[in-house]
């Protein structure tokens, strides 16, 4: 039998972690409540699949659930429905806001490093025989980015 102090918001729980490797087939993994196992639904979704990897039930006492039975399985897995159903929505939401940041011409990420101008100068220091160490200094900008944009430009 194990006890975890430990929050089940917290991450590292050595407790836990215990419990899990030392199930075996038929076992049960039994907690007070729900939140006690896992810091998120996803989180306790993905431990309670692990569970039931090894052959071993569930059980929550404070909710009645119970893997070990049908009804059990069937409200654990209605949870992992709507668990996932919610993800679908924020996916969704996400990419429905990243498009029309787009149609408003808004563009994603960190604003290029070698604008067109500096692309230009570069290609006129290297043709002066300007060492890549000191193209990169005069410009402002590092070393491995000079040579991505020399790589990419070959392409």
């Amino acid at each position: 039998m194990w006890e975890e102090v430990a929050s089940g918001a917290q991450k590292e729980r050595p407790q836990l972690q215990q419990a899990l490797d030392s199930l075996r087939v038929g076992d049960t993994l039994v907690v007070w409540r729900l939140d006690r196992l896992g810091r998120s639904l996803s989180h306790l979704i993905e431990t309670v699949g692990l569970i039931e990897s090894k052959g071993a039930a569930f059980r929550s006492l404070t909710e009645g659930i119970d893997t070990s039975t049908p009804t059990g399985r069937l409200v654990f897995h209605i949870f992992s429905s709507l668990a996932e159903f919610e993800r679908e929505l924020v996916k969704e939401r996400t990419l429905a806001g990243l498009a029309a940041a787009r149609a408003r011409g808004r563009v994603g990420g960190q604003p290029a490093k070698i604008t067109p101008a500096k692309a230009r100068q570069i290609l006129r220091m290297l043709e002066d025989g300007t060492p890549k160490t000191e193209i990169a200094a005069v410009l402002e900008i590092g070393r491995a980015t000079l040579y991505r944009h020399l790589a990419e430009a070959s392409d």
